[in-house]
Order: C-alpha cells, then structure tokens, then sequence
C-alpha cells in the first residue's frame, strides 16, 4: 500500500522492508521516504516492488536468514482472488511469507471478519485501520459461484465534509476463519503458537470482532 504501517515502524526505530506489486503504491512511500531523508532510520528503510506470488525470489537478496517479522495488515491479502476456484494462489503467497520468516519469527496477517459478512450481508462502516468516522455508508455484495462465496464488493460512500459524498469501490476474497486458520497451520507446520484476535484483542473479549489477526510463530530458533 502507501506505506502507512511502515511509516509506524520505521518511526518506533525498527529496520523495515516494504514491498507492493504496485509501482503507483510504492511510489506514496518512496516521496515519504525522500522527505524525510535526513532521519537515520528514514534513510535506511527499503522499498522494493515485489509480487507475493513470487516474493520469495524477487526479494531473496534481501533476506539473511528470514525477516523477524512478515506484517500482512489492514485487510491488504484479501485483494489477492481466487483465480482457480481452489484458493491455490492464496496458498502460494502464504508459503511465501513463511519462507522469509526466520525460525522463531512471526507471521502477522489479517482479514476481515467475512464469516460475519456473509451471515448477515452487512460491512460494520467502523474500522480499526483508519478514522472511519466520515463513512457513511457501505454497501456489501456477495458474488457465489458454484454455491461458494468467490468475491465481497464494497461500494463505499465517504463524506467529504462539505455536503458532498464521495463514493469508490473495492473487492475482496471472502476468507472464512476456519479455514484460513488450516491454511495456516498446514504451511508453518509444527508452529509453537498460533494466536487468533478479534480486532487485536484477544476472542474471548470481543463479540463480533471487524477483524481477524493471526499471529503465528515459526517453528525453530533463530
């Protein structure tokens, strides 16, 4: 995306690599990095055009070992669809960040609560991601294809403060916790954790969370 996670960390002083498929995208955090040249940590912080089908090889020079940490947030792995019917691509990019995660490093990703989505055709307008104060309204269409929910579309209205709405759309595949969480365990095989948060609290504290988060450790020691 923009870089917004990152700007975070790199701010706390953390050594971060940011990767997008999207030149468009990257190039938010390239002028924010340019900017903000003069700070050490700004300066250092890698910015690379990577695909999550092919990450693995397209950053490889840049692993030494494996990440501490592959962050996925903000509902960013949901825009990559089903192309195949059979989530193969989705699996594929998952196992890729599992690649560049050092044993003892973790894993941090994150989707949208779609079970409750497509339970009750309805997107909670309120986001932990970003101020959702000015949404007005949001719009759920659920496409099924062969009796399987294949894609969720988001018509999005936005108050602009001035009487006016804008409005934009997005799509996403539909991950269903359960089986999201298999996926999971089935590539880090052996994990010594594997924790699941309802908008970053723990489950048991939260009814009918927005958002998932799986935080899932690699199995071995650095």
């Amino acid at each position: 995306g923009t870089g917004v996670d990152s700007i975070m960390l790199v701010e706390e002083g953390f050594e971060v690599v940011s990767i997008d498929a999207s030149d468009k995208m990257l190039k938010y955090a390239l002028k924010e990095r340019w900017n903000r040249r003069k700070e050490t940590n700004f300066d250092n912080w890698v910015i690379e055009e990577a695909n999550w089908l092919t990450l693995y090889d397209d950053i490889q020079h840049l692993l030494n070992g494996g990440f501490d940490a592959v962050m996925c947030l903000g509902n960013s792995f949901a825009h990559l669809l089903d192309n195949y019917g059979d989530q193969r691509e989705q699996i594929q990019a998952i196992r890729n960040f599992e690649r560049c995660v050092k044993p003892g490093g973790l894993l941090l990703v994150d989707h949208r609560n779609y079970d409750n989505i497509m339970n009750t055709g309805a997107t909670p307008a309120k986001c932990i991601y970003y101020n959702s104060s000015h949404t007005t309204d949001i719009k759920t269409s659920v496409l099924y294809i062969a009796s399987k929910p294949a894609l969720v579309t988001l018509d999005y209205q936005i108050s602009t403060g001035k009487g006016e709405v804008s409005e934009f759309r997005l799509s996403y595949y539909p991950h269903k916790l359960k089986v999201f969480e298999e996926i999971l365990r089935a590539i880090f095989r052996d994990a010594p954790s594997h924790e699941t948060y309802g908008d970053f609290k723990p489950l048991d504290r939260v009814i009918q969370p927005a958002f998932y988060i799986h935080v899932i450790k690699k199995a071995g020691s650095a």
